[in-house]
């Protein structure tokens, strides 16, 4: 009984379908740019050290010809939060990005990939290219070189705070990262989320995340200083009105339920949480009476969270992950891999279970209304055989 296809990142789907025009090229690894109005960033490096000193001269008296210098104590001014990279360095790192992405994904190099992506993209770009290895060569997609058009491109750096280091990853200290957003399309009408961090411990700049934005006229405006960076803020902070973890258990239930228990409370209706709601509406009936299929939360495989400060609340860059658990309902049943799953399965059984790593974008406001969902993008990243529950 042969599972029927998803087209919204179920086991059968590798990549959400491309919306620009077909003579346009696109990165393969990563979600597609939309039309924003977002202001281009202009950065400036600045630098101010001024120098304090006083002195004063005691009275001189009749039997006394000497002066004695008093001293005065000066306040030296606190170092100012700096930016971890400037803007031309920025989208210098972007276009290292593509060109290296383009020469990873001709090849097939998951280890050429590791150098320029981390995270839940990694795991993901890898999952793209174990499927597509197992695939026949007639069935494969022709990759077509493509870079980002750096002219479309916002960025969006954060300071990093005095004395701070930066770290990779979620330890002790201020991770370094970035954001952009960029846009392609014959009028840059799709837009693209980037995030960028420093990997530390190897010295170069990964891409973390990349997810198409649905809606690009619901992208908040980000919150730039007067030198045109711009303010990051903790994505787990009680003065969201959803801190990363309730984003996540929200989410959740959009596959899990429908969004019946916590999704549609957290999440206002917008393109992105109707179709996670759709997933689990389709997804959950398409083996009639033969089988079910059960959606779960998963432990999140990478906790790192990124938001940008905005005039409502924050912009919020974060993964989750979710299985979904396909099983018969009688005896003597069994679901047939697709030929796509047999990067991972090789043989019909009674039940499997898949896990999901996703990358999402969330508008959180600081009051206590509901949060925005402007986008994610989901890829299988393992799947196995398990038991039915023939009780279910």
């Amino acid at each position: 009984m042969p599972p029927t296809s998803d087209r919204y990142g179920q086991p059968q789907h590798r990549r959400r379908p491309p919306r620009p025009a077909p003579s346009e090229s696109r990165p393969r690894s990563v979600p597609i740019p939309l039309h924003t109005s977002v202001r281009r960033t202009a950065l400036l490096l600045t630098a101010a050290a001024v120098a304090l000193t006083a002195s004063a001269c005691s009275p001189c008296s009749n039997t006394h010809d000497s002066t004695t210098a008093t001293r005065h104590r000066t306040t030296q001014p606190t170092p100012a939060a700096e930016p971890a990279l400037a803007k031309h360095e920025a989208l210098a790192q972007i276009a290292r990005y593509s060109k290296s992405n383009n020469k990873a994904n001709a090849a097939g190099d998951t280890k050429l990939l590791d150098t320029i992506e981390d995270g839940p993209l990694y795991a993901m770009s890898s999952a793209d290219f174990k499927e597509e290895a197992t695939l026949p060569r007639s069935d494969r997609e022709p990759y077509r070189p493509w870079s980002y058009d750096l002219d479309a491109t916002d960025v969006y750096i954060p300071r990093v705070k005095p004395g701070q280091q930066c770290w990779f990853g979620v330890k002790p200290g201020q991770q370094c990262w970035f954001a952009a957003v960029t846009r392609s399309g014959s009028k840059k009408q799709y837009a693209r989320m980037l995030v960028l961090a420093e990997n530390t411990k190897a010295k170069r700049w990964e891409m973390v995340a990349a997810v198409d934005i649905d809606d690009p006229e619901q992208l908040p405006g980000i919150t730039l200083d007067k030198d045109g960076y711009a303010t990051a803020v903790h994505a787990s902070s009680t003065t969201l009105a959803a801190p990363v973890g309730v984003l996540r258990t929200a989410i959740a239930d959009n596959f899990a339920t429908g969004g019946e228990k916590t999704g549609k409370k957290v999440f206002t209706t917008t393109e992105a949480s109707r179709r996670q709601i759709k997933v689990h509406d389709q997804t959950t009936r398409k083996f009639g009476t033969r089988g079910t299929t059960r959606f779960e939360s998963a432990d999140t495989q990478f906790p790192d969270a990124y938001a940008l400060k905005t005039a409502s609340g924050a912009l919020v860059i974060f993964s989750h992950t979710h299985t979904q658990h396909d099983a018969v309902t009688a005896p003597g049943l069994q679901i047939v891999p697709d030929k796509i799953d047999r990067a991972w399965l090789n043989a019909p059984a009674p039940a499997f279970t898949y896990t999901f790593t996703c990358s999402d974008v969330a508008a959180v406001p600081a009051m206590p209304k509901p949060s925005s969902l402007l986008g994610y993008g989901c890829r299988r990243t393992d799947a196995k055989p398990t038991g039915p529950d023939f009780s279910l």
